[in-house]
C-alpha cells in the first residue's frame, strides 16, 4: 500500500517512529513533514496528505498533531477525502470498516507509542464492509458534489 504520512512540529518524532512501522510492515511511505520542531501550520500539512489521497497518487493518508482533531478539519476539505481521529483499536477498525476512511488522525501527545501502532495496524487491515455501508458512504460524497456545486440546501427535518 502507499501511504503518505504527515505532522506538524507536535507530531514529528511520534511521525518519525511510525514511518519505520509502516516500511517494516511493507507499505511504501511518502514522507510529507514537517522536519523540525518550529511551529507551522497544520493545515498546510492535511492539505498535501489530503491532496494525494483525492488525486489517488496514495491509497491512504496518515496525519500526527496535538490531538488530531485540527488535521482531520482541514482534510477533510478536499474532495474524495473520508479523515477522522481515532482514539483506539474499536474507532480505527469501525472507521473503515463501516466509513472507509482513507485518511487516519491521531493524536501525536495523547496516545502512546504501543497504542498508535496498535491503532494503525488495525486500521491497515480492516476492509470496507461494503452492503449498506456503501449506500452511506456514497451520500457523504453526494454531499460534498453538491456543495462543491453550490447546490446544497439545508434540511430542516422538523421544521
Amino acid at each position: 500500500m502507499r501511504i503518505a504520512i504527515g505532522s506538524d512540529h507536535r507530531g514529528v518524532a511520534a511521525r518519525r517512529r511510525l514511518i519505520g512501522l509502516l516500511e517494516r510492515i511493507g507499505n511504501e511511505v511518502i514522507d510529507c513533514g514537517s522536519d523540525g520542531e518550529q511551529a507551522v501550520d497544520y493545515p498546510d500539512i492535511a492539505a498535501d496528505v489530503a491532496r494525494r489521497v483525492s488525486d489517488a497518487t496514495v491509497d491512504r493518508g496518515i496525519l500526527l498533531c496535538c490531538t488530531g482533531v485540527g488535521m482531520s478539519i482541514a482534510a477533510n476539505k478536499l474532495p474524495g477525502v473520508r479523515a477522522a481521529t481515532c482514539h483506539d483499536e474499536v474507532t480505527a477498525e469501525m472507521s473503515r470498516r463501516h466509513n472507509d476512511l482513507n485518511v487516519l488522525c491521531l493524536s501525536a501527545e495523547l496516545l502512546g507509542p504501543e497504542l498508535q501502532d496498535k491503532i494503525i495496524r488495525t486500521w491497515l487491515s480492516t476492509p470496507f464492509e461494503g452492503g449498506r455501508h456503501a449506500r452511506r458512504v456514497a451520500k457523504i460524497a453526494a454531499l460534498e458534489t453538491a456543495c462543491t456545486d453550490g447546490k446544497a440546501s439545508p434540511s430542516h427535518a422538523g421544521s
